[in-house]
Parts: C-alpha cells; structure tokens; sequence
C-alpha cells in the first residue's frame, strides 16, 4: 500500500536519458508515423513510467508494481522531443485515493532538458486489490 506521507512530494529521477534517432524510429514504426523528425508524444511515456516504477516500488513508498495498470495519461507539451536529446525526469505524487480496495495513484512527470520543462504528462495508476 502507498505511503499516504509520500503525496505531494516531488522525486527527481537518478537517470540523464539520451534520446537515439533509432528509438524515434521503431517507436514511429509502430504507430505508423512516417514523420520521425520528433518523436510523438506518447514516446516519452516509455520515460515515465521507467522512472515512476523506480521511485513508486521504493520501500518507502510502497507501492505494489507487480499489480499496477495504467489507467489514463494526458500530456502538456511545452517544445518536442528530438534525438539527441537528453532529457531528466521528476515526479510528483499529486493525489492518492482507495476506491473498491483498489489504489489509485495519480503522478506527474515533468521532462527537462537541462533547464527547459519539455513535457508534463500526468498518469493515473490503479493498483488492483
């Protein structure tokens, strides 16, 4: 179960994570994007949720991976991703609730690229009971 002391906090990734041309690329592929000179937005979620599982699953924070769906995503975009692009993650734990036994987390990632916000997306996860 979460750490109700840990909403509202703000966890800077560890990670520096430079963006390849090749990533964009297969990404695009696979939503059938011709245009691969910026990476779509919903390429960043792989970002994201890397870094929410690594600052979520601390012991500290409590929370059950192993059970989690990801229930929604929205996006605020402030300048594209490109290759070439290393980009740092922060989260924030912005609300937390039990619903039906079920948790439900919502966290938002704000992308920089050095000093620049890029993207923040906001993600809702359900930790099933």
């Amino acid at each position: 179960m979460l750490n109700p002391d840990s909403v509202g906090r703000t966890f800077a990734g560890t990670d520096v994570i430079t963006i390849s041309q090749s990533e964009v690329d297969a990404f695009c592929a696979v939503i059938d994007e011709t245009d691969t000179t910026i990476a779509p937005p919903t390429f960043t979620i792989r970002i994201t949720l890397t870094q929410f599982e690594a600052i979520l699953t601390q012991p500290e924070i409590g929370l059950d991976w192993a059970r989690l769906v990801h229930g929604d995503q929205k996006f605020e975009i402030f300048s594209p991703v490109k290759a070439g692009d290393s980009l740092t993650c922060a989260a924030t734990i912005e609300s937390y609730r039990v619903a039906a036994g079920n948790e439900i987390v919502s966290v938002r990632s704000d992308l920089h690229r050095g000093s620049e916000l890029v993207i923040s997306s906001w993600a809702t996860l359900v930790v099933r009971a």
